[in-house]
């Protein structure tokens, strides 16, 4: 008998009403590789952490503080990209265009556990360096959850950790590692 062959992730941009949809997305993920920034070196750890599933209510890493943010990244004239399986929504990325008047940012990046490793999050990233390129910039900047997955992702698309990193996003997430790929 003849396997049916999977239909194939669709991308396109989010409607302003569809930030809802990261509803869709499963965060999970066991982390054993991490990094610190310690004085000015960047450190690679041993860890145990495992990212839980969005939760209902709270600060970080809700649905409410999540909307907030995407809902704040398209009234700054952001974009939301979404990867669809169907109609579910695998993927999800943001792009803020004007962090500074030289620098855009790749604000969010999620794809959703069992569809990591399949190429989406570098569609995502491919589309956004093109953005970043239409508006300009001549840096794109990310603050990367210290995981080897994600930090592995970015240095390997020219991204370099950043010593000064962004005063704002830096007071915002300051565990993650802030960096910078020239465009």
């Amino acid at each position: 008998m003849q396997e049916c062959p999977m239909p194939p992730i669709t991308y396109r941009r989010l409607a302003n009403t569809e930030v809802d949809r990261i509803r869709d997305i499963d965060r999970t993920e066991r982390t054993r590789i991490g990094y610190r920034v310690e004085g000015d070196q960047l450190v690679c750890l041993d860890v145990n952490w495992d990212s839980s599933p969005w939760r209902e209510q709270g600060e970080e890493h809700s649905f409410p503080h999540m909307i907030h943010f995407l809902e704040g990244i398209l009234a700054h004239e952001g974009v939301i990209l979404g990867a669809f399986d169907g109609d579910r929504l695998v993927g999800l990325a943001a792009f803020r265009p004007h962090l500074t008047a030289t620098m855009a940012q790749l604000a969010l990046l999620h794809v959703s556990n069992g569809y990591r490793r399949q190429g989406i999050a570098s569609h995502f990233f491919d589309e956004i360096v093109e953005m970043a390129h239409q508006t300009g910039a001549r840096q794109l900047y990310v603050s990367a959850t210290p995981s080897e997955s994600a930090v592995g992702f970015y240095t390997s698309r020219g991204f370099v950790w950043t010593k000064t990193p962004h005063p704002a996003l830096f007071a915002l997430e300051p565990e993650d590692i802030h960096m910078v790929k020239p465009l």
